[in-house]
């Protein structure tokens, strides 16, 4: 399928999950590896919104507390922010200090309007009970490597065979590609061609 035709089908679920959220802030949740595109795509989406509001973005690089902490901000994420802005209109997540190695900040999320959340682990069960819309990345593995390396570099590097393996026993546990609500192959996907580079894809 065609870049145009994929994005065009994006933008259609991005509008109907914005109308079924009936006036409470619409979740819409990007996951997938390492590399895939995620936050390249939560840009895009964030400076081409394809419907009402103004969106938020939460970056999942922001809340694991280290290289081993895909479960735990995972679980933050729905226990913290998800689940609470689904049933009160407000919750919240804590920044991880990376240099510090210590929990920073607090930071509040309440209102009506759009949230986007990405990162690897958004897509765990309990967290799509609360979103209206989960996305699931592919991309050849080859090329997503090459574009996780290239953005991280050594500190990456390094870390590449520890993280990989928590993500893969992530998969094996929560099945998230299964729970996704639209499935997208983004290796052709002129992705980020007119971003500033993130943390994160």
């Amino acid at each position: 399928m065609s870049w145009d035709a994929e994005r065009e089908r994006l933008d259609a679920a991005v509008r109907a999950a914005v109308a079924a959220a009936d006036g409470r802030a619409p979740v819409v949740l990007i996951d997938g590896p390492s590399g895939a595109g995620k936050s390249s795509l939560a840009d895009d989406l964030l400076r081409a919104w394809p419907a009402t509001g103004r969106p938020r973005l939460v970056r999942m690089d922001d809340l694991y507390p280290g290289w081993d902490g895909l479960d735990a901000g995972s679980a933050a994420l729905g226990r913290d922010l998800l689940l609470p802005l689904r049933a009160t209109g407000a919750g919240h997540w804590r920044r991880w200090d990376w240099a510090g190695d210590r929990p920073a900040e607090r930071v509040a999320v309440h209102g009506t309007e759009p949230l986007i959340v990405e990162g690897c682990g958004t897509l765990a069960r309990a967290n799509v009970s609360a979103a209206d819309l989960a996305l699931w990345l592919d991309a050849d593995d080859t090329l997503r490597k090459r574009r996780a390396l290239d953005r991280d570099g050594e500190t990456f590097a390094q870390n590449w065979d520890r993280w990989q393996a928590e993500f893969e026993e992530y998969l094996r546990r929560e099945r998230p590609r299964d729970s996704a609500t639209l499935r997208l192959d983004v290796t052709d996907w002129p992705l980020g061609a007119a971003r500033v580079p993130s943390a994160e894809d």
